[in-house]
């Protein structure tokens, strides 16, 4: 619809190309028949013979010339409307995902590569139908039906043998069709765990190459390969073969017309002559110009069409949105209450199991626990990346359901065990937090993580790629946007995993001057992050064990108390205290 002057155009111009695809026939007609008649009336090179030659040249010549105009532009619109309408799909598709929940990225069926191929096939496909359509078959399909309209005009016998061949040779293609199709729906699959898997190849490269595993992994590649090209044989084997009989149909067709239309000059049929042969078969010809391009046609349509499932897929899946509510009040406190929650990932991992706490504003919250307790799964609850299966979260006495969802997050801010950072410059990636900050918010919130007088030291400082940062370094970049954002809301997920001792001490200062006035929750495995804070939860395997004052849980054992311990034994905390005090004496 946007382009529907384009459309117009297009069909415009397909119509005029269409007549013009006529005129060699109709002047061939023509030709033969003066000739013959002039030859028949005993005329030689003269006057006559120029008149028909000058006229013949002056036809042909000007039509190639208005064709190849028409063509050119009939092809520009038509490649122009494929280019636009490539690029809003593609844009469509992106706006789309953008707005789906968490839980649609984390299914199998839908991995980073396998996504990419889905959307990248399904862009290629869908505007290279268009293609197909304004730019090849339009022109053909326009050109044959007007090419069999003369030829009905001209003799109907003749008309009706070209006409009926035309179904037998559908038939054919409709039979390839369908013969490929589960085929292509398989290469579908093919291509996207081909695409996964190498995807997966570049990421993990250094943990393949230090445990020597290159054979293992080219293996796997490999057998997808292997499946691949079974595949490629066996259309192949299919596409030939139809095609072979398509061709032979076409050719059967040309046979038919050249005899039948032979048969009716020799038998003096009304207004059969000999300029009709030529004119019939170049007709034919351009009736069955379709049928040698009908098959890659068909073929693209159909790969379309496979490819368009998943597209649309993804495009038409209202389910998939994020839900979010209208209620946005002036001021956040806080104030977490969570009552009876239960959650369940999408591939069926059961995370957390009738969960009850509150999350006091003005405190600090530590959530501990061994790996796989469900720390992040609730500090993802709160940030409403997912649903509770049963319960109620609520935030300031309100279900965070009724929130909206950018209003929340607005006020949240979250840094992760690894976070991501976008390609572009430094400044570019702790602008993230706040696109609207000044250069010397920048500036302050880098200073905050001590990242400042290290940028200053690259040779393009703030405008250097972030990406060639180290990973302690990269994770300053996250503690600054959150600096930059400064929300009233706080999760801290690991923080200064990737940190040594001195930045880890240097960015607890920080988090720590940050924290006043707002409501922090901490998941660290690190005493010294957790030590100082106002209410410890405990949790394993996805249940609430302890919870309350750290000294008080401490004192009561359980999965608290055994994680300290086991962390002072692994710092070697008494000979650490020996060295320190041995330094003092």
């Amino acid at each position: 619809m946007p382009y529907k002057w384009l459309v117009v155009a297009t069909l415009l111009l397909t119509l005029i190309g269409s007549f013009m695809a006529q005129v060699n026939a109709v002047v061939l007609d023509w030709t033969v028949d003066s000739i013959n008649k002039h030859i028949q009336d005993g005329g030689n090179w003269g006057a006559e013979a120029i008149r028909i030659v000058t006229f013949i040249a002056i036809v042909l010549l000007g039509k190639e010339v208005l064709s190849a105009c028409i063509t050119f532009a009939q092809r520009f619109f038509g490649e122009k409307m494929r280019i636009l309408v490539s690029k809003d799909l593609a844009q469509a598709v992106i706006e789309k995902v953008l707005t789906f929940r968490v839980a649609f990225f984390s299914a199998d069926n839908n991995e980073a590569g396998k996504l990419q191929t889905r959307i990248d096939q399904g862009v290629a496909s869908l505007s290279r139908t268009v293609q197909n359509f304004f730019i090849d078959l339009l022109p053909l399909f326009s050109s044959a039906i007007l090419a069999l309209i003369l030829m009905f005009k001209a003799n109907v016998w003749v008309g009706l043998t070209a006409l009926l061949i035309m179904p037998i040779y559908f038939f054919i293609t409709y039979k390839q069709t369908q013969r490929l199709k589960n085929w292509r729906r398989d290469m579908r699959q093919y291509r996207e765990l081909k695409s996964h898997g190498i995807m997966n190849i570049i990421e993990s490269i250094n943990v393949i190459k230090s445990f020597n595993r290159e054979r293992i992994e080219g293996d796997k590649q490999l057998d997808i390969q292997n499946r691949v090209t079974e595949n490629q044989m066996e259309t192949r084997k299919t596409s030939f073969f139809f095609e072979g009989l398509k061709s032979f149909m076409q050719q059967i067709g040309t046979v038919l017309i050249i005899i039948l239309t032979a048969y009716l000059v020799l038998s003096d049929y009304p207004g059969m002559t000999i300029g009709k042969i030529m004119y019939h078969v170049m007709l034919f010809n351009n009736v069955a110009a379709p049928i040698n391009q009908l098959h890659r046609i068909y073929d693209d349509m159909n790969d379309a069409l496979i490819y368009a499932e998943g597209f649309f897929k993804i495009l038409d899946s209202d389910e998939e949105i994020e839900p979010t509510g209208s209620y946005k009040p002036n001021e956040i406190k806080g104030d977490f209450e969570i009552s009876g929650v239960d959650f369940t990932y999408p591939n069926g991992t059961k995370a957390l199991h009738n969960i009850n706490m509150k999350v006091e504003s003005g405190k600090i919250t530590a959530f501990v626990g061994l790996s796989g307790a469900g720390k992040s799964t609730i500090v993802n609850l709160l940030d409403k990346f997912y649903t509770p299966d049963c319960g109620t979260i609520k935030l300031d006495g309100v279900d965070i359901k009724e929130y909206d969802t950018k209003f929340l997050r607005d006020n949240i801010g979250l840094v992760l065990q690894k976070n991501h950072i976008f390609d572009g410059t430094i400044a570019e990636n702790i602008l993230y937090g706040n696109p609207n900050a000044s250069m010397e918010e920048v500036y302050d919130a880098a200073k905050k993580a001590y990242l400042y007088d290290q940028v200053m030291a690259l040779p393009n400082q703030f405008e250097s790629k972030a990406t060639q940062l180290s990973g302690g370094q990269q994770q300053r970049i996250a503690i600054a946007r959150m600096f930059l954002k400064n929300p009233p809301i706080i999760f801290l997920d690991e923080p200064t995993a990737s940190l040594d001792a001195i930045a880890t001490e240097q960015i607890k200062n920080s988090i720590d001057a940050i924290k006043k006035n707002r409501t922090v929750i901490i998941i660290s495995h690190s005493i010294s992050q957790i030590i100082d804070s106002d209410i410890i939860y405990a949790l394993k395997n996805g249940r609430v064990e302890q919870g309350g004052d750290p000294d008080e849980v401490y004192k009561q054992g359980g999965i608290y108390k055994e994680i300290v311990d086991a962390s002072a034994r692994s710092l070697n905390i008494e000979k650490i205290s020996k060295t320190i005090e041995g330094d003092h004496s």
